[in-house]
């Protein structure tokens, strides 16, 4: 039974969809996929690829690949936030937090889940695409964007858990037992599948602009690209995909950085797929309502402690520290970071001091005494008031985008390439970018002070952690905060037992767990 439930999740293919408003989740009218169409039809194939891209919605509590709990996971693991919430609810945030997780962890399986059973689709594509006869272009096309899908969803995985299961090929039904497929390729081997993905979506996918929003496009791959080889730490690499990226004239800040993260632009500024966006998680509105990534919002949203309607479940809140972290005047802070106003005594005259803490579109949330936690993530806030509402009553299912690449991130890994290749001219001048547009002056382009400047920036996003590894210094960090990480154990999560077992102990466990 064991064998016969992992071939089903490493052979999966696709998944019958419901309709959304976004062009490239549009299904036929028999609402299925047919293969065979795709074979020859290039707009079959299409439809083919939008199956692929709805794997980005899978989120909530279950299968996960960028959604709440991978959110969840990178967050809370660094200094940045903490499990919120209240003290007894989502105790497997609190074994990411404490460093205490074991292999059980269901956010570490639902994650592993998620993410192969997204591949699995990706493979199935690749292996119909590739056997398509409509014209070369198209074709390389769409095996570019979901290719770069799985190179994102590989490089989730090698930062989580080191060497994986290389699946890049649909394994013939006798091959499900093999080792090939039920044993851990090395970091090295995961890494190279990631850039080889990458390099191809970058050689062969359209320009932003010249295809549909949503999609992926060559100045997303050249950013992920950077970002995987600065994780390689190799500089050139990095300083390459960056310029292209900052050549194209396709990309610029937001100059009010509160608006990146709104759904609708103010004054032409801001709002979803903005200039700033290089890729984002696309929502929509729909009957089914499945063209979200579940509880994204409504997992982070402020939690009340009774007397109103509140706005989640407030888990993943940030840290004091955070908040901290933020120098004088920068205007991040308040665009990141919701802060509860304490509850204090009425001034004399009926005063009324306890005005609670009102939200951009006029929301009032109420003071201390009636809100779980001190703080929350403004950046996955999302209006009642002034965005899109879901179908239902049910909030979990609020349309957030998600962003997952910014133009400021391309900007601070070409300053680190810049500082570690000796040019700190050049690293201090994107830096500076990014700096006034938060109202702060210039500083030096250090690798420091980069690495300062990306956690502001960057807070709240999926970055935190992975960031703190790959500089070699999550240890010291994160156990100056008083968080008990071991060197050699905590780099990567554990290996989830349930996937052990359906390998039949052939997945090997990572040091320490």
């Amino acid at each position: 039974m064991r064998t016969h439930r992992y071939i089903t999740l490493i052979s999966a293919t696709l998944i019958i969809l419901s309709g959304c408003s976004k062009d490239f989740l549009d299904i036929n009218p028999q609402g299925q996929l047919v293969e065979e169409q795709a074979l020859r039809d290039p707009n079959a194939a299409e439809q083919l690829v939008g199956g692929v891209y709805n794997t980005l919605y899978f989120g909530g509590f279950g299968n996960t690949t960028v959604g709440f709990l991978f959110e969840c996971l990178n967050d809370i693991a660094s200094d940045d936030t903490e499990k919120g919430s209240s003290p007894s609810d989502f105790a497997a945030g609190g074994e990411i937090d404490n460093f205490t997780v074991t292999p059980n962890n269901f956010i570490l399986n639902n994650i592993w889940a998620g993410h192969y059973t997204a591949i699995a689709r990706v493979n199935r594509a690749i292996d119909i695409l590739s056997q398509s006869t409509f014209e070369e272009s198209v074709k390389n096309r769409l095996l570019g964007e979901v290719r770069f899908l799985r190179g994102l969803y590989y490089f989730n995985l090698v930062r989580t858990f080191g060497g994986v299961p290389k699946l890049i090929r649909v394994p013939d039904p006798s091959e499900g037992n093999s080792d090939e497929f039920q044993t851990r390729a090395s970091q090295e081997e995961i890494y190279n599948v990631i850039l080889e993905d990458l390099q191809f979506a970058a050689d062969n996918l359209p320009l932003k602009g010249a295809t549909a929003v949503g999609r992926a496009t060559k100045g997303a791959a050249q950013s992920y690209l950077a970002k995987v080889y600065m994780y390689r730490k190799d500089w050139p690499r990095v300083l390459e995909n960056t310029t292209a990226v900052i050549s194209s004239g396709l990309y610029d800040l937001v100059q009010d950085y509160a608006l990146i993260f709104r759904e609708n632009p103010v004054n032409n500024e801001g709002g979803n797929n903005n200039i700033e966006s290089i890729f984002e998680v696309q929502t929509g509105v729909n009957l089914g309502e499945n063209a979200v990534s579940e509880l994204y919002s409504n997992g982070q949203g402020p939690r009340s402690r009774g007397g109103w309607n509140d706005l989640g479940f407030g888990i993943n809140t940030p840290t004091a520290d955070l908040a901290n972290a933020y120098e004088p005047n920068d205007e991040r802070r308040a665009a990141s970071i919701i802060f509860i106003n304490p509850t204090v005594v009425p001034k004399a005259g009926g005063d009324p001091a306890n005005v609670g803490t009102v939200l951009w579109d006029g929301f009032r949330i109420p003071t201390q005494d009636s809100v779980e936690n001190e703080r929350y993530n403004y950046k996955a806030y999302h209006s009642p008031l002034r965005e899109s509402p879901q179908v239902s009553n049910n909030k979990d299912k609020k349309p957030k985008n998600i962003r997952l690449m910014r133009y400021a991130d391309v900007l601070l890994m070409y300053a680190e390439a810049q500082a570690n290749l000796g040019n700190g001219g050049e690293a201090q001048a994107k830096l500076t970018l990014v700096r006034n547009r938060a109202g702060l002056d210039a500083v030096p382009g250090t690798i420091d002070n980069i690495w300062r400047e990306r956690r502001v920036e960057l807070a709240l996003e999926q970055d935190r952690f992975f960031d703190l590894v790959r500089q070699g210094r999550a240890g010291t960090v994160l156990r100056s905060k008083g968080k008990p990480f071991v060197d050699g154990k905590h780099e990567l999560f554990p290996i989830p037992q349930t996937q052990r077992d359906l390998s039949g102990g052939r997945l090997t466990q990572n040091p320490g767990y």
